[in-house]
């Protein structure tokens, strides 16, 4: 029998599980993640280039309206106003401020993304380090992987979560800027693990549960809005029919000066 990690999941759908090998899998460091939550998910890859192309927006979606004026003005004041008091806010506001978000979410949900797209999610106190994540990952690779270095980053812009780094490995998941939820990179120091073309060196008894990728949201389907906003993605990709690219609401607002 295989000593490697086996889901917590899988009790509840094999009576054969053994109990010592689960034993591997990284527990929550504290009560906040609830008993009866997954320990962890697992996605297959998803063929983003292999769905069909969104349908080209409507050409009013580009005209910005009163209400986009008005509410690209209040963001900008707003973090003009933040920036400004930054560096008079006091310590016990900050810490106030930083305990505020700690009782609005007192669980991170993290999703690691391997290079073919696979993907692993678990929850995690927010008051978890990062270190707690790489435990996590490395738990669930293939013994032949497990002795290989490798690096969570975020992307874009690039942003290396190394344990080694004193301003990364005393941080809680919510003081970087994790929490609610966060999808992180990973990369091997053995470049022959990584590529597009390399499955995700994860233990068969963890790739045998994954599931797919539930779909983005259709916010065209559920918004009631005659012209409802598309998500990022859509718009900052979508040209017209004729091959010509519009300019987006928040950059027409720069050449109309």
């Amino acid at each position: 029998m295989s000593d490697a990690p086996v889901p917590v999941e899988s009790q509840s759908t094999s009576s054969s599980t053994d109990t010592s090998v689960v034993s591997h899998v990284p527990k929550p460091e504290t009560s906040t993640v609830t008993a009866d939550q997954p320990t962890f998910k697992v996605y297959k890859p998803s063929h983003v280039a292999s769905q069909a192309p969104p349908p080209p927006l409507a050409d009013d979606y580009f005209t910005p309206t009163a209400a986009d004026l008005k509410a690209a003005q209040q963001t900008l004041a707003a973090r003009t106003q933040a920036l400004v008091n930054a560096p008079l806010e006091l310590r016990a506001a900050r810490e106030t401020r930083e305990q505020a978000k700690r009782d609005r979410w007192p669980n991170t949900t993290i999703r690691i993304r391997f290079t073919d797209r696979t993907q692993l999610e678990r929850t995690f106190p927010s008051t978890s380090k990062i270190r707690s994540v790489y435990a996590f990952v490395r738990d669930s690779l293939r013994e032949d992987a497990k002795p290989i270095k490798f690096i969570l980053y975020q992307s874009p812009p690039k942003r290396d979560l190394k344990v080694s780094d004193p301003k990364v490995r005393d941080l809680s998941l919510a003081e970087l800027q994790l929490s609610p939820s966060s999808v992180l990179l990973l990369r091997f120091e053995d470049e022959s693990l990584n590529g597009s073309s390399v499955p995700a060196p994860l233990h068969s008894t963890i790739l045998s549960q994954a599931i797919d990728l539930p779909p983005p949201r259709d916010y065209d389907a559920t918004s009631a809005s005659p012209s409802p906003a598309p998500t990022p993605a859509l718009s900052s990709n979508t040209a017209s029919n004729s091959g010509e690219r519009k300019i987006p609401k928040w950059l027409r607002l720069g050449l109309k000066k």
